[in-house]
């Protein structure tokens, strides 16, 4: 009798961790757009790879699961379409007759994958294991091991650096299958946004490196991030060709 109610409260135990890092990766998708509400807000790509710059703007207009990205800057690509819905993507620009399914993996601009330009579900899409707690740069932060749900995902695992303090993530390493780290992320929240009554956290930056060549480098930063009511026809893959 009392080996099972040892392994009753350890069972417990390791439930109630398991929800809470599952509330802990909830919380910081927030700072990253992950909200049912819809949002809005501009993005610049500015990337450095092998001595060439390149910079490309766009609008972002999220919501919930889905999200569509207008390129705005350059001029030659202006007018192009990301649309993301759930997790299958597509590509549309006007000499296209229909949008073509594209891949989240695949790169935008430098070490920026198509998927790293939308908000982010890392609590929908990935299963979080709590690998340490640590300081990273004087702050305590909890270090959690995220593994994929689906092979459609920008990244098939990624360590997900959280603080203690804000529930914000503050860096993150891209990992194959294998656990090797091929890019790595660090974040920061200048920005803001207004929800319920209340000033949220917003990510203003996401700095990614290649692990192996970290010349070669992408910023994303973000701006003017607000509320704005999103129609569930702006994220129809029919309604883009129209």
């Amino acid at each position: 009798m009392r080996f099972f109610i040892i392994i009753g409260i350890l069972s417990a135990g390791l439930l109630a961790q398991a929800e809470n890092i599952q509330e802990l990766l909830k919380a910081s998708d927030l700072g990253r757009g992950g909200m049912s509400q819809g949002l809005t807000w501009n993005t610049k790509v500015e990337t450095k790879e092998d001595g060439e710059t390149a910079v490309r703007e766009f609008l972002v207009k999220a919501k919930g699961n889905d999200a569509q990205v207008s390129a705005t800057q350059p001029a030659r690509n202006k007018g192009e379409i990301y649309l993301f819905n759930d997790r299958n993507m597509w590509f549309f620009k006007a000499s296209l007759k229909k949008p073509v399914p594209i891949s989240a993996r695949q790169k935008l601009s430098g070490q920026a994958a198509n998927g790293d330009i939308a908000s982010t579900q890392y609590a929908r899409d990935y299963n979080p294991t709590f690998e340490k707690k640590m300081n990273l740069n004087g702050e305590p932060v909890q270090v959690l091991l995220l593994k994929s749900k689906s092979p459609n995902l920008t990244y098939d695992q990624i360590r997900y650096y959280i603080s203690e303090k804000s529930k914000l993530a503050v860096k993150a390493e891209f990992l194959t299958l294998q656990g090797e780290v091929f890019k790595i992320g660090e974040l920061e929240y200048k920005n803001s946004l207004k929800l319920n009554g209340k000033n949220i956290p917003f990510v203003s930056r996401l700095h990614i490196v290649d692990a192996k060549f970290p010349q070669n480098q992408s910023t994303i930063l973000y701006s003017n991030p607000h509320v704005e009511d999103h129609s569930v026809s702006l994220f129809s893959v029919n309604n883009l060709s129209r």
